[in-house]
Order: structure tokens, then C-alpha cells, then sequence
């Protein structure tokens, strides 16, 4: 395998395996992987496959795996580290388990999940005959007793003693902030820092942290599959740089191209009131934030480098501040942003079937559909459809959306901030402002499912398709599922405004269709390649 260069701020170093005497995988070890669908299991799935190893993926909904560019490359099982008899098909003849996952924000009760989950992995694990887990966890302040710490913080270190004393050899690796592009730590720095030129921040700007780049933390989590058997241990891992919040925001600013920041920290932003300002800000909304926030309380820097032993340091050491943020920023320009924070489902958003499914358990359903015939071919129409959300918006009453948003956000959802981790395309799984992508048919069929602060279930689908006279029909459909009477109330409540944004949507999106298909038509005649 190939060092990666500067375009790519998530990867590993060269740590393949050769070829066993019978062919690529007969002797190649296989790696478990939990949270594949998440920020980092995302993209430490591809570099174990780069690595040489064989890669199962355990996901609660296989489905959001289909799109990813390497999924032809590896095994899925349905599954869920709380579920002991799902995990039993999901660790035979594995040798490496990864638990890349935890129960945050799933309820009052996260501690207890996190707590059973990762007893039922362990248990599990050692039952198959697992003979490697790798979990990546928290690094924790030094000094401070562990009853003291953030609810967050505190998880994830019972977590990672759960596991090592599992009976099953395991390495901890914790880490304090990771940056990489998409990470909830990198977007709430970025948009912090960008858009407010003078802030009034809380007093944690000023504690001190060791942040790690992505790279590395993948580099460290591939490495870890061949730790030697007697190793059973925590490892803490961060890049060169130890710095405050504020130092952070003004180095950002710096490679970024921004002018010096003005930072006025002071003492009465309690962690609640902290993660509300966060979330007003930036993308990361304040159930995400709040977490991120309470572990800055504590300095959270490493105090040893043991890992380095095992899989050793680049030749130029691991990745600085600076370089990471470029690698990031490069990444975002070119939008080749691989996974994002948000790419893990929101805890609690809706899983029950479409109400058109053969399952679907019955009750009232609303819905608002319309159909348009549009004058154009229909590769213009699905464009336009694929491009939908983020800075393109939606097509109608953009202050409708807006509001809907910053309500989502007030009460503690997603709001539409989220945006799109591509401008142009879009995969099963991935996030879209307050929506889901659910199902995608590339030409024909963008279903949506709502994971904004509803009392009931929502989707919305946009399709193409010829009518029987060959001509571009748009249709578009909007499900609601109501939840007890405030559900349909909330409904009816806004039923008057269906009108204007949904009717207002149908219509721009053919009208955007029709100037896409003139423009290529007229970049065509000029010869102009898009």
C-alpha cells in the first residue's frame, strides 16, 4: 500500500499484509467492524481492506452500507452490539472485533446501554475465540477521579475497563479531539471560528488539549490489529500539538486565510448554556455539543506515547495542528469529504417501515402529493432532484424552511444546518439538513425520512419517470404518520402553508430542471466542457 499524500486527511500508513501461500485470502486475518457507518468506522473499513485484512461490517440497518464505494469489497451482517445472539454470527472466525460505537444521546438510561453493550460484545467476543478487541475511547484528564468527569467522558472510560477485562486481549486508544473534515470536533472549530470574528466564549477556550488528526487515529487503529497477544492495555494517542480552544481558533483562522479572531472567555457559560451557543452557531446541534463541550472542562492531554512501540511513528512523526486543518480544507473544497459526524444515525430518529411497505403496522397516514409534467429530458429533472438540500436549498419559501429550522434546533434537534457531505451526489444513509436519505434510485426514485422534532413520522419523495406518452413526469409525495392527538393537530396546523412550500417546491424544481437542461445545451453548442 501506498503512503498517502496531502489530498487525503484519512487514511494509514503502510501496514498490509502479504499474501497467504493459498491465494490473497486464505490466511488473511478478518476484522469485525462496529460503527461502520459511522465517522470513523467509515473510514477505517477501507484501510483495513488497503491493509490486506478481510472486513466484516456489523450494522443494525445493512442497507446504509449500499452505497459506499468499497461495500462490493466486504461482508455485512444485521446486528447490534446490545443484541448477545446477533453478535454470535457477527464474531465467528474473527480474529480483530473494532467497537466503534456508544449509546450517546440515545436517553437518560446511555451510561446502563453503554454499560450492557459493551459486557455483551466482550462476552461474545470471548466466546468465538476473538483474539484482538480494539475500541477507540476518551481521553481522560489526569488527576481528576472518574466520578468527577462528563457523563460522555465517563462512559466511555467504564467502556474501555468493561472490555479489558473481558478476558479478551484488548487495546483502548484514547483520544481528545479528533480533526479531520466532517468531524463534529473540526466542523464546530471551523464554524465557530468563521463565523464570528468576535465571540463571547465559555472559559474552557482556555483549557488545554492535544487534538489528533483522523489519519492518525485510523493509522493507530489499523496498527493495533497485530499488537502482540500480552498486550492488554490503554494507550493514549494525539497529535504534536498541545494548545487551548483559543489557540486553536486563531490558528484555524490563520490557515484558513481569516483575519486574528477577538476571544473575550468568560466564566458564567455553564456546559447546557455552552452547548445551546454551539448549536445556535454552528452544524452540530446541542445534543452533540454538549458532550463535546463538558470534556473540555478538564486539560485533556496525553501523558505517554507507548503506542509508537507498536506501530511506529511516520518518518516526519504524526500529523501537526496545521497540516491537519489544510488536509481538512482541502478536502472540503474539492468535496471529497468521505464521512461525516453526522453520518450515524440521530439516537431516537424513526426506524419503522414506510407506511407503503408490506409491513407497515396500519394507523392514520396524511399525505400531500403532487405531479408536474416536465418539458425536459429526465437526466436534467434527477439532477436537479440529487442536488436538493444544503446550499441549494429547496426550492420554496426558503423563510419557511429557515423557521422550521431554528425551531428544530431551539428544541434540541438537527435543524437544517447539517447540509450534505456532497454537493452533487447522494448515497443511502447519508444526512440532508433535517432529512435521511432512506432510499436513492439513481434516475428515478430520492426518498427522505424526517429526523427533525416531529410528534409523528415524515418522509418525502421525489421521483422521475416517463408518462405513457414518453414524456418527464416530477412527482413528489409527502408522508405523515401522525403520533396521538398532538400529532394531528400539528398537522392540520400546518396544512394552510402545504400550498406555498409544497406546491411553490413541485414548481421551482421543474423550472431549475428546465435552466439546467438549457444550460448544458447551450455549454454544448459552445463546446465548453461542465
Amino acid at each position: 500500500m501506498t503512503d498517502l499524500d496531502d489530498t487525503s486527511d484519512g487514511g494509514s500508513d503502510d501496514l498490509s499484509l502479504p499474501d497467504g501461500p493459498d491465494g490473497p485470502d486464505s490466511s488473511r486475518p478478518r476484522c469485525l467492524v462496529t460503527g461502520a457507518t459511522g465517522y470513523i468506522g467509515g473510514r477505517l473499513v477501507p484501510a483495513l481492506l488497503d491493509a490486506g485484512y478481510r472486513v466484516r461490517a456489523l450494522a443494525r440497518t445493512p442497507q446504509k452500507l449500499r452505497d459506499y464505494p468499497w461495500a462490493d469489497r466486504v461482508e455485512v451482517v444485521r446486528g447490534d452490539v446490545t443484541d448477545a445472539a446477533s453478535l454470535v454470527e457477527a464474531m465467528r472466525d474473527v480474529d480483530v472485533a473494532y467497537y466503534l460505537v456508544h449509546a450517546l444521546g440515545s436517553g437518560s438510561d446511555f451510561e446502563e446501554t453503554d454499560r450492557r453493550a459493551a459486557r455483551t460484545f466482550g462476552e461474545r467476543a470471548r466466546a468465538a475465540g476473538v483474539r484482538r478487541i480494539v475500541y477507540l475511547g476518551g481521553l481522560t484528564p489526569a488527576g481528576v477521579p472518574e466520578r468527577n468527569l462528563s457523563p460522555h467522558l465517563r462512559s466511555r472510560a467504564e467502556v474501555g475497563h468493561i472490555l479489558l477485562d473481558s478476558g479478551v486481549p484488548t487495546a483502548v486508544l484514547r483520544a481528545a479531539i479528533v480533526i479531520g473534515s466532517g468531524s463534529a470536533s473540526f466542523e464546530m472549530l471551523r464554524y465557530l471560528t468563521e463565523r464570528l470574528p468576535l465571540m463571547i466564549t465559555p472559559s474552557w477556550v482556555r483549557t488545554r488539549i492535544q487534538p489528533v488528526a483522523v489519519r492518525d487515529v485510523v493509522r493507530y487503529l489499523v496498527g493495533s490489529a497485530k499488537l502482540p497477544e500480552d498486550v492488554n492495555r490503554a494507550f493514549d494517542i494525539g497529535g504534536p500539538d498541545v494548545m487551548t480552544y483559543r489557540d486553536m481558533m486563531q490558528r484555524y483562522a490563520r490557515v484558513a486565510g481569516l483575519r486574528r479572531r477577538l476571544i473575550l472567555p468568560v466564566p458564567v457559560l455553564t456546559p447546557t448554556l455552552s452547548s445551546r451557543w454551539v448549536g445556535l452557531v454552528t452544524p452540530v446541534p446541542s445534543s452533540i455539543a454538549r458532550p463535546l463541550t463538558e470534556s473540555l472542562r478538564h486539560e485533556v492531554v496525553c501523558r505517554e506515547h507507548d503506542i509508537k512501540k507498536y506501530v511506529p511513528d511516520p518518518p516526519d512523526g504524526p500529523i501537526g495542528f496545521d497540516r491537519a486543518l489544510r488536509l481538512a480544507l482541502k478536502r472540503i473544497q474539492e468535496a471529497r469529504v468521505d464521512t461525516r459526524w453526522s453520518n450515524a444515525s440521530v439516537p431516537g430518529a424513526p426506524s419503522d417501515p414506510l407506511p407503503t411497505d408490506p409491513d407497515w403496522a396500519g394507523g392514520s397516514l396524511y399525505r400531500d402529493e403532487r405531479e408536474l409534467t416536465v418539458p425536459v429530458g429526465p437526466d436534467a429533472l434527477w439532477r436537479v432532484i440529487e442536488g436538493i438540500g444544503g446550499e441549494n436549498g429547496w426550492y420554496s419559501f426558503p423563510l419557511a424552511w429557515a423557521v422550521r429550522g431554528w425551531l428544530d434546533r431551539l428544541v434540541g434537534g438537527v435543524g437544517l444546518r447539517r447540509g450534505r457531505r456532497d454537493a452533487q451526489r447522494l448515497r443511502v444513509g447519508d444526512s440532508l439538513d433535517f432529512w435521511r436519505v432512506e432510499e436513492i434510485a439513481p434516475g428515478e426514485l430520492l426518498r427522505l425520512r424526517a429526523e427533525m422534532r416531529l410528534p409523528g413520522l415524515a418522509w418525502l419523495e421525489l421521483s422521475v419517470r416517463r408518462d405513457d406518452r414518453g414524456r418527464t413526469v416530477y412527482g413528489q409525495r409527502a408522508l405523515f404518520h401522525p403520533r396521538g392527538l398532538f400529532g394531528h393537530a400539528y398537522w392540520w396546523s400546518v396544512w394552510p402553508f402545504h400550498s406555498v412550500v409544497f406546491g411553490g417546491m413541485a414548481r421551482n424544481i421543474a423550472e431549475a430542471a428546465a435552466a439546467e437542461e438549457k444550460r448544458r445545451a447551450s455549454m454544448a453548442d459552445s463546446g465548453t466542457d461542465n
